[in-house]
């Protein structure tokens, strides 16, 4: 358990930076990313760097343990850690203050990790590289450091292998990792994305305990507010390279001083506000203002005045909470107006279409022979999708998720099961034994849009492919892709575009205009916002909404993120180790009463949710590595599993209201209880 971060006051320092700037060289000149940045970091402290992709976040990361990208240079100021400038040290200066005062816990984990090594042997390494120790007493410490970051079973883990741990056990080995040197101070960088409720939620509580345990300081670069609520005192607002509001996290969140952080919060989906967050106008690509504030373009207090003389400074906010200080020259007018809240399109009266996709009694087995003691990976799945409904699938990863996608996308063979589009398209075939109409019809959009698109080629060709799959030729095909293009709100220039050219933003919307292209019926989106920033993430919600709207097109979409499922979807689906434990309508699933796991999950989302203030409690389980042969796969971590009944008989069906059932044995509602 992890209370509620409280206000640190330290008068050491452990990091310090001082009117930092740091340019890329892009075509012949400095492009500034980072502008007269000044923070410093207090023994202990946890500080949190927030605003959207491309504000300057990971580059000061990167400052702070002395790792600037090829190309970047600083044009002024300092980072000192311990006393030590980061950046104008020699090398073996930096490496000592790498190796006994910072840690590194990189985004993702698992690239991160070295797949040909032991977990074990990696850890032994920058123990004995770090603390010079011999082999035996640096594979002890290895087993403690495990221990120290909660993983189960330390002994047996260290001869694992990295895809051996689930993402949540990964990311807790790199936080071992860089714990190994002793640090001062850890810096984070989007340690919680692609990661499910329950996992986060456990992760930001060992982030928290750990503080407390070693004294360490915490460095959390982040696009979720809910995380930087749940861990961090202290929070640094960034905007095309400049700091625009800084001080306690609470304080900021809950008054904010500057229009772009009002802007930030109101762009987050939330379980509590229903309806698609509507975000901020356009984006910090646009942010290229010679004089006055950058902000001032999407900004609704700006006039004439905010576009004139030199960007504002950092001025003191008058608070009852700690320090605060913001960069704005409305700072009365923004803090007079009425309290922010969460703008939502307010969701939209549809009738539904005929049925779609329908699964019947769907399972798909990955076990190569017949284990008594496990059952197959998915079981027994109905569902249903409508044309223009939206089907949210969701679950802790290996659930289950996307290997029902995966199935009906015809990349897996089903063991069992039926699975028809339109009541007659039979789906159980892979995608190479389908007729070309059938696979036209379903579309993925993938979870990383960067790793799915070909970087050699422009993405103008990504989307021109699907096309002339189904036929179209020369113009007719230029044609349509600049149709799809304009359907996804991009400009038909740009076609001509790589890639690396476009923002994470739009490098989705690419990835959704080449599903299009396809000329699909029914759209499979795994995971599709999850690694976007917020204000990104509310414009693609939007665009998936007005989608289906256009097209009636039906969605089967996968998501850790209950927020952005409440905001969407118009049913939910609830999987656990590939067995469906509760579904039906989103406002009755989310209203209750729930499944034990499903409120398990809603709980962990609630509590890393802008603004809260309760104690964050991570999970001390985790899902087992394979579901069991018989019972209910959930009762090992179930608070209300009945001996004998749980362990050997699969759960009934108990049909509530309007379609929302829920898998159990214990009664509903009286013991299960609905949602407060």
């Amino acid at each position: 358990m992890s209370a509620a971060p409280e206000l640190v006051q330290s008068t050491e320092l452990v990091a310090e930076i001082s009117g930092l700037s740091i340019a890329y060289r892009s075509g012949g000149r400095d492009v500034p990313v980072l502008r007269e940045v000044s923070l410093s970091l207090g023994a202990g402290e946890a500080l949190a760097i927030v605003g959207e992709s491309g504000c300057g976040k990971s580059t000061l990361a990167s400052a702070l343990v002395g790792q600037l990208r090829t190309g970047s240079r600083v044009t002024g100021g300092s980072v000192r850690i311990a006393g030590e400038d980061v950046l104008a040290g020699d090398a073996r200066t930096v490496r000592t203050l790498r190796r006994h005062q910072i840690g590194f816990v990189p985004q993702n984990a698992g690239h991160s990790l070295t797949p040909s090594m032991r977990i074990g042997a990696q850890v032994v390494e920058v123990l004995r590289a770090t603390r010079k120790m011999d082999k035996s007493a640096a594979r002890a410490e290895a087993v403690r450091l495990l221990a120290q970051v909660r993983l189960p079973e330390p002994g047996v883990l260290v001869d694992r292998y990295p895809h051996q741990l689930s993402g949540g056990q990964q990311q807790r080995v790199a936080v071992a990792l860089a714990l190994a040197g002793s640090p001062r101070l850890l810096v984070l960088d989007e340690p919680t994305t692609g990661l499910d409720v329950v996992t986060q939620a456990s992760v930001l509580a060992l982030f928290s305990s750990l503080r407390k345990e070693l004294g360490i300081s915490l460095v959390m670069v982040s696009h979720d507010l809910g995380a930087v609520s749940a861990v961090c005192e202290r929070v640094v607002i960034m905007y095309a390279g400049r700091v625009v509001e800084t001080g306690a996290t609470r304080a900021a969140f809950r008054l904010p001083a500057h229009p772009y952080t009002r802007g930030l919060l109101s762009s987050v989906a939330r379980i509590a506000a229903p309806g698609l967050p509507l975000g901020m106008p356009g984006s910090v690509a646009d942010a290229h203002a010679s004089s006055g504030c950058v902000f001032a373009p999407r900004c609704e207090f700006a006039q004439d005045s905010c576009t004139e003389g030199d960007a504002p400074e950092l001025a003191p906010v008058e608070s009852e909470d700690a320090e605060r200080f913001s960069a704005c020259l409305r700072l009365p007018e923004v803090l007079a107006a009425p309290a922010w809240e969460a703008q939502v399109r307010p969701p939209r009266t549809r009738e539904r279409g005929e049925p779609l996709l329908q699964i019947s009694g769907l399972t798909v087995d990955y076990r190569r022979r017949p284990d008594p003691r496990t059952g197959p990976t998915v079981s027994d799945v109905d569902l249903t999708v409508h044309r223009g409904e939206v089907v949210a699938l969701v679950g802790e990863s290996g659930s289950g998720k996307s290997t029902i996608a995966w199935t009906i996308a015809g990349l897996r063979r089903p063991t069992s099961g039926e699975i028809t589009l339109d009541g007659t398209a039979d789906l159980t075939r892979t995608a190479a034994r389908r007729d070309p109409a059938v696979r036209h019809q379903v579309q993925l959009v993938f979870q990383n849009a960067t790793t799915s698109l070909n970087p050699r080629r422009t993405v103008g060709d990504a989307v021109l492919r699907p096309l002339r799959l189904r036929g179209l030729r020369g113009e007719e095909a230029v044609v349509a892709r600049d149709r799809v293009f304009e359907d996804v709100g991009l400009e038909p220039g740009h076609a001509e575009r790589y890639p690396a050219q476009l923002s994470g933003g739009q490098q989705q919307r690419v990835g959704i205009a080449r599903a299009l292209g396809g000329g699909p019926t029914l759209v499979l989106a795994d995971e599709v916002v999850s690694a976007l920033d917020v204000s990104i993430q509310a414009s693609v919600l939007r665009l998936l909404d007005d989608l289906r709207d256009e097209h009636q097109l039906g969605y089967l979409f996968i998501s850790h993120d209950l927020a952005v499922v409440r905001a969407l979807a118009d049913r939910v689906v609830v999987l656990y180790l590939g067995r469906v434990c509760e579904e039906g309508p989103i406002e009755q699933v989310f209203a209750g009463p729930n499944h034990p796991y499903t409120r398990l999950l809603m709980d962990s989302a609630l509590a890393t949710e802008p603004g809260v203030t309760e104690a964050l409690v991570g999970s001390e389980d985790e899902p087992e590595s394979a579901p069991p042969a018989a019972g209910c796969a959930f009762r090992n971590r179930c608070p209300q599993r009945v001996e004998g009944l749980c362990d050997h008989e699969t759960p009934p069906w108990q049909d509530l209201d309007d379609g929302h059932r829920i898998r159990c044995h214990v009664p509903v509602p009286v013991e299960i209880g609905a949602r407060t």
